[in-house]
């Protein structure tokens, strides 16, 4: 017995040393963040060395699809849809791929990323777009492994991933414009029907000033389009605020426009709220 406690105390303490043991990784992980125009570029990579090794052609094939880095799936994503060689990429998160030959390499956004390395099987269907590019030679070898966004200016950048002596470079359009101009037209165009139903909303829980409250809850009434109705929790809130600021006539009156806008959308608790709120302000 006293042999097993002390085996297992021995045991315990090779649990707890390994625990405390650092040792820096073979293909360190890396993390690059780019803003590039008005869009958000991530990517997360792991990062080999040569170590003295021929890369292409020997310690990545040529012709043969690659995880382009190493370990987890290289991620790479973009807050807004972005152009490559004429072609939509459509915002979110990809598994970058490669398929590197002595001409030409192709370079690959694939939609499912949660692989080790390449799909165990790989689908087509999931690739969301392939650009075809020519690797260029360059002056000084690199040892580690490197991706980067480059080459930046408002409205384009480079995709750049370089190993050994060889880089190849993808080129990729941001809709700057289009988010500038949309920026600008809704600043002058004033706040949105949702934006005047928080405030309204912030000011009836709050306590605040109720007139302003009831003023901004109407404006988000006003707003709403032609041909479609008044949403349904905009009435309930300007209820509420009517009922607060002493207007129980009013609150009763728009309850019921709001608890036919319930029903109408099926929404079985907007329909008892109004219910229970037109039975207490009617007393």
């Amino acid at each position: 017995m006293k042999k097993l406690f002390i085996t297992a105390i021995f045991a315990l303490g090779s649990i707890a040393m390994q625990g405390q043991i650092k040792t820096p990784q073979a293909s360190p992980t890396a993390k690059v963040e780019q803003v590039v125009g008005l869009t958000d570029v991530k990517l997360e990579y792991s990062r080999p060395s040569s170590k003295g090794r021929t890369v292409y052609g020997e310690l990545v094939p040529y012709g043969k699809h690659w995880r382009t880095g190493a370990n987890a799936n290289t991620l790479i994503s973009f807050s807004e849809d972005v152009t490559i060689q004429g072609n939509t990429l459509k915002k979110g998160q990809y598994a970058l791929y490669t398929t590197p030959k002595a001409d030409s390499w192709e370079v690959i956004f694939y939609t499912d990323t949660n692989n080790w390395g390449l799909p165990q099987s790989w689908d087509d269907a999931k690739v969301a777009l392939k650009a075809v590019v020519k690797p260029e030679t360059i002056n000084k070898s690199l040892e580690t492994f490197t991706i980067a966004i480059n080459n930046l200016s408002n409205d384009m950048a480079t995709l750049d991933i370089a190993w050994e002596r060889t880089m190849v470079s993808v080129p990729f359009s941001v809709p700057t414009k289009e988010m500038a101009m949309e920026s600008i037209e809704k600043a002058f165009a004033g706040p949105s029907a949702s934006e005047y139903f928080s405030a309204a909303q912030y000011y009836y829980q709050t306590d605040n000033d109720m007139n302003k409250a009831l003023t901004w809850v109407n404006k988000a009434i006003e707003m709403t389009p032609s041909g479609k109705d008044v949403p349904f929790w905009y009435l309930r809130l300007k209820s509420l605020i009517q009922a607060k600021s002493g207007d129980k006539k009013g609150a009763v009156a728009t309850a019921k426009l709001s608890l036919e806008g319930a029903k109408k959308a099926g929404n079985a608790d907007y329909e008892k709220m109004n219910k229970d709120s037109i039975a207490e302000w009617s007393k």
